[in-house]
């Protein structure tokens, strides 16, 4: 049955921004934060304490919570940030954040290359960091990318993803986020990869989706999910992101598309699309061109 409403989980300034070419100061980074969560948004992924030799578009990750804190109070420590490791986790906690997420990949080749682990080696990282957040009060969130396809090993095999995805959630996550990082997934292998979660277990209601519009099929893929009750779904302002260890990776599904479908049909999100769409041609004008969001080029109307 499909949800009669939808969480957006906004990721535009972490995994939209960590691959742009240039650097975008803090206080174009702060501002956009800011202007999602005056949107209507629910929840904002503010960043990631990954090491910026890693991404060095996120190098600023401290100095950007700690704005936010300083503008926000509790509700700017309420945003979530991404933490690769035990190091970038006690960064988050020196800062007084609540919530955080670990990335894991289902695929092995991935693995070596996102996190210099093997596929099992992986889970050996996350364990001590998921359980000292949750031992410090923190809600942990859980990724798992490749979940449709790698670029190197090719289609991954269902019952690959859902090990992983589960051995991931069972660490103590509140919620696992699967990743259609290269967007080469379709709507009849959502529904195969969805179905094959609650069988093993999980509830709908403990899944995410994370699509990317690679091939187009972002929001046929998003209709087919909600088709089978997912009601969390990541999406970027904009259509911003792709993945800095995956070049086949383009942009997220764009938050306005996916707002665009749910007012279609009805269902209910919070979220103030004019002011989104305000927000990503605000944010273009900072990245020097035009948004890749449909909906966002629709509704600016011609140059």
């Amino acid at each position: 049955m499909i949800p009669s409403r939808v969480t957006i989980y906004e990721v535009g300034p972490r995994d939209g921004l960590q691959n742009e070419k240039g650097v975008i100061s803090t206080e174009v980074k702060v501002e956009f934060i800011q202007r999602l969560v005056a949107a209507g948004l629910p929840i904002v992924e503010a960043t990631s304490f990954v090491h910026p030799k890693w991404v060095p578009q996120l190098a600023d990750a401290a100095e950007v919570m700690t704005s936010l804190a300083d503008r926000m109070g509790d509700a700017g420590r309420d945003l979530p940030v991404l933490v690769p490791n035990e190091r970038g986790l006690d960064r988050a906690l020196e800062l007084g954040l609540k919530h955080v997420a670990v990335f894991g990949s289902a695929t092995e080749t991935f693995a070596q290359k996102n996190l210099n682990r093997s596929l099992d080696e992986q889970f050996a990282m996350f364990e001590p960091t998921v359980k000292r957040a949750r031992a410090a009060g923190l809600d942990v969130r859980a990724y798992v990318s490749m979940c449709f396809g790698d670029p190197w090993e090719g289609a991954v095999p269902i019952d690959q993803v859902v090990g992983v995805g589960k051995r991931l959630f069972d660490l103590g996550a509140s919620q696992l986020s699967l990743g259609d990082t290269i967007g080469v997934g379709t709507a009849g292998h959502v529904k195969q990869l969805i179905g094959a979660f609650t069988e093993a277990g999980m509830r709908t209601d403990d899944l995410a989706m994370h699509f990317h519009d690679t091939y187009g099929q972002a929001l046929a893929n998003t209709f087919s999910a909600l088709q089978e009750g997912i009601s969390t779904f990541d999406a970027s302002a904009g259509g911003l992101g792709g993945c800095p260890y995956a070049k086949s990776a383009t942009g997220n599904l764009a938050t306005e598309d996916l707002v665009w479908l749910l007012d279609g049909l009805g269902i209910e999100h919070g979220v103030d699309l004019g002011a989104v769409v305000a927000t990503s041609q605000w944010m273009a004008g900072h990245l020097g061109r035009p948004s890749p969001s449909a909906v966002v080029r629709a509704l600016a109307g011609p140059a």
